[in-house]
């Protein structure tokens, strides 16, 4: 079926949690290593606006349906970011603009330097870029879904659970889109196929990688995904970026967990904390 973009952009609303009594963190506080995860999520979707900007630069921004979703998808992440910058903030951490303009100024040259890249390489691929933008999109967007979900289940606080079952719901809209689109795209065009197969299997990191150190990635890989069950989810990830066309087996989510060393078989941290309850 394809994505409804006017449907889409006519109900594009900020994620709710007014609603939400927020002063059960303060009863019920969560774990550093869990808060940990959050900055780390929270600073990706405010960083959302600088992938926006690089991608205004390349043929994307000509395509109207693009660049209507691309629009509310901003919008929409910038809001994920304001409402888990609040569940960090009633636990003492701060996220201003202040902090988020220091971060981006600490990036320093490479952060100035990627628009001109997504430019340099928009122009050289041309309009199978859209492609290979769609489907990197679609990768993105499957692993973010997965991990807002991962770290409800882990959690089981009754608080964060819900706002990030809510957040995880917009992110499917947005995998509902890029990957509705790469498919099209990709199907219609072999080199297209072939640019976005190269670009993600050399490429493609985990999100925030760009953004964070390897420190601060390695954490949050391992804390979402080690063990039986986290490898699971990878490997399911894997299995929808691999049925787009020309991505036939694929495994780059997996390799990057391998590349952190993130470990595969055994408990994880879900799995860990049910064995310490139960003894």
């Amino acid at each position: 079926m394809a994505f409804d973009i006017d449907k889409y952009t006519a109900n594009s609303t900020a994620v709710g949690w007014d609603d939400l009594d927020f002063d059960e963190f303060n009863r019920n506080p969560l774990p550093a290593g869990t808060l940990r995860t959050l900055r780390y999520m929270c600073d990706v979707e405010y960083h959302t606006v600088c992938y926006l900007r690089d991608l205004l630069t390349t043929p994307s921004h000509k395509e109207p349906e693009i660049g209507a979703f691309m629009t509310m998808w901003n919008r929409e992440e910038f809001w994920h970011g304001e409402a888990l910058a609040a569940v960090l903030n009633k636990h003492g951490m701060s996220v201003d603009f202040d902090e988020l303009k220091a971060t981006r100024i600490k990036l320093g040259w490479k952060d100035r330097l990627d628009p001109i890249k997504q430019s340099l390489m928009g122009g050289l691929v041309g309009h199978d870029f859209v492609a290979v933008h769609m489907a990197w999109g679609a990768a993105n967007e499957w692993s973010a879904n997965a991990a807002y979900i991962r770290l409800a289940k882990q959690e089981n606080h009754p608080v964060l659970a819900e706002l990030l079952k809510r957040i995880a719901a917009q992110e499917t809209k947005h995998v509902a889109f890029y990957a509705s689109q790469a498919r099209e795209r990709l199907a219609g065009s072999k080199k297209a196929q072939v640019i976005a197969r190269f670009a993600l299997r050399k490429f493609w990191a985990p999100v925030g990688s760009g953004i964070s150190s390897e420190a601060e990635v390695a954490h949050v890989m391992g804390e979402l995904f080690a063990g039986t069950e986290g490898r699971k989810l990878i490997r399911d990830i894997d299995s929808h970026i691999a049925k787009l066309p020309g991505m036939e087996g694929l495994t780059i989510v997996e390799n990057a967990l391998e590349g952190f060393g993130i470990p595969a078989e055994g408990p994880g941290r879900e799995e860990s904390r049910r064995v310490a309850v139960a003894a």
